[in-house]
């Protein structure tokens, strides 16, 4: 259900219209609106609207992406991981997403930190993650913070490594594979930590100097060593978390000019 309407009326409750125009619930139109379902645009700025009291002037437009299914969700916790103040660097489990949509964001990893950390703070998407992947995600906590953050990743000084499990005996360490994606540059490292033949599976520690839509899985699949759990690329797997995880981040930073070198812990790693 999608509801897109002017307000005519001056300190009217965003509820109160969305409940009359939708037919739904006062309760559902409220969890709703928590979710990051419901957006007010004033003078040409959008923005989500999760207060449901919140009073409307004339001329707004108020909008409304109501998915049952979606607003169903529960999101798995993700981890604080280290809190720098301007920047925090948290575990995103398999099923959270990196960023919302216009149907809502109550099961990102963005929201999650919002609502879970002391003292409370925006944050701010600055790099991504596979909804399938899991690992290391770094949120920034103002936009000034989070536009040099996403600098040194456009830049490539941010170091990033991955553990991947796939399917068959990979052959050898320090495997260059440069094979464009998109018509785009792509780089993956591949090295092999641990073949295991009862299960035919290998255990990869990947490094990618590019940041392509799904390279590690794509490339890894082209070589004929899809990843476990792949339901895209792969074999899909049956109900298996897709095994691929991002366990190490290391750059310079912005701020303060020091290395920074986040490892996951040995307990969360696949």
């Amino acid at each position: 259900m999608e509801i897109h309407m002017a307000v005519k009326t001056a300190d009217i409750k965003a509820v109160d219209l969305l409940v009359e125009a939708s037919g739904l619930s006062r309760g559902q139109v409220k969890k709703a609106m928590k979710n990051g379902a419901a957006w007010l645009e004033r003078q040409g700025h959008v923005q989500r609207l999760r207060r449901a009291d919140r009073r409307l002037l004339s001329g707004d437009e108020l909008h409304l992406y109501y998915n049952a299914h979606i607003q169903q969700q529960m999101p798995p916790p993700a981890q604080l991981i280290a809190d720098e103040g301007e920047y925090s660097v948290w575990f995103k489990p398999s099923g959270m997403y990196s960023q919302g949509s216009k149907w809502g964001d109550h099961c990102t990893v963005g929201r999650w930190a919002e609502q879970h950390l002391r003292p409370q703070r925006n944050a701010f998407v600055v790099h991504r993650l596979d909804r399938a992947a899991s690992g290391l995600m770094l949120l920034a906590h103002s936009k000034k913070v989070a536009a040099a953050l996403s600098a040194l990743f456009r830049q490539r000084t941010v170091n990033k490594q991955y553990r991947v499990k796939v399917w068959g005996a990979f052959p050898g360490d320090n495997v260059h594979i440069d094979a464009p994606l998109d018509g785009k540059p792509a780089v993956s490292r591949v090295s092999l930590l641990n073949y295991d033949p009862g299960r035919n599976q290998s255990l990869l520690q990947v490094d990618i100097d590019t940041g392509r839509k799904h390279q590690i899985r794509r490339h890894l699949a082209d070589r004929g060593f899809p990843v476990v759990g792949d339901r895209l690329y792969g074999r899909g797997d049956g109900e298996q978390d897709l095994q691929l995880q991002a366990v190490y981040l290391a750059f310079d930073c912005p701020l303060s000019g020091e290395r920074r070198e986040y490892r996951l812990p040995e307990a969360l790693i696949i």
